[in-house]
């Protein structure tokens, strides 16, 4: 991926924090550190942000939902316990076990036994080619890169709901190749230390050269200049 396209994306919409490369690998990567504990997706993700780099394997990752979702661990490798979401009606983020299950069938998963790790950089370092670039925006720049998606063709992107974002912002993009948006989940929200402002989209790797060029063209373009 050229260079211009990794360093343009934040300069063009004068994000505040890097926008966030992920990638999932078969091998261990020799060119970033591996996670020094365990810590949750989210802040994984958080860090990379703000310049942090690391791979993370199963053993790396803290949150049952980090290591389903991006398929470091098969889902039935869990206490009952957890697999039933009971956890979260005790924490008061679901009423029911029956309201856990239902969500739960709306957040797609990635095939466990793939892959070795998952890698997490700033984009415009990152060693590698993303899978999926995850962006946290503001509402204007959030409808911006949204547009940026439709302008040449007309696509739509895939709202996440309320569904955690190790799915609907990681495993969604990487699986359906449509960029996705949402607000984030109210765990996610927590740990990555967010106020009561952010926007968040992820962009498949394969189309952020297309999503850039066209908020270069949308750039000169009357209806979006500021």
């Amino acid at each position: 991926m050229a260079d211009v396209t990794r360093s343009s994306l934040k300069e063009l919409l004068g994000l505040e924090r890097e926008p966030a490369a992920l990638h999932w690998c078969t091998r261990i990567p020799k060119s970033l550190p591996r996670a020094e504990k365990k810590l949750r997706f989210c802040v994984k993700l958080d860090l990379a942000t703000r310049g942090q780099g690391c791979y993370s394997t199963a053993d790396e990752e803290e949150c049952m939902g980090g290591a389903k979702y991006c398929g470091l661990r098969d889902a039935g490798s869990f206490a009952p316990g957890r697999r039933s979401g009971e956890f979260l009606v005790a924490r008061g983020i679901y009423r029911s076990v029956a309201a856990v299950q239902r969500s739960w069938q709306n957040s797609p998963l990635i095939e466990p036994g793939i892959f070795k790790a998952l890698a997490f950089a700033p984009l415009s370092d990152a060693p590698f080619d993303p899978d999926v670039v995850f962006v946290l925006c503001t509402a204007q720049q959030g409808m911006q890169l949204l547009h940026a998606n439709a302008y040449d063709a007309g696509a739509s992107a895939v709202g996440a709901d309320a569904g955690p974002i190790c799915s609907r912002l990681a495993a969604v993009p990487y699986l359906t190749g449509k960029v996705s948006y949402g607000f984030g989940d109210v765990g996610a929200r927590q740990y990555m230390g967010l106020g009561s402002e952010g926007v968040m989209v992820s962009i498949p790797g394969s189309e952020l050269s297309r999503v850039v060029s066209n908020l270069t063209e949308m750039r000169g373009k009357k209806a979006f200049l500021a």
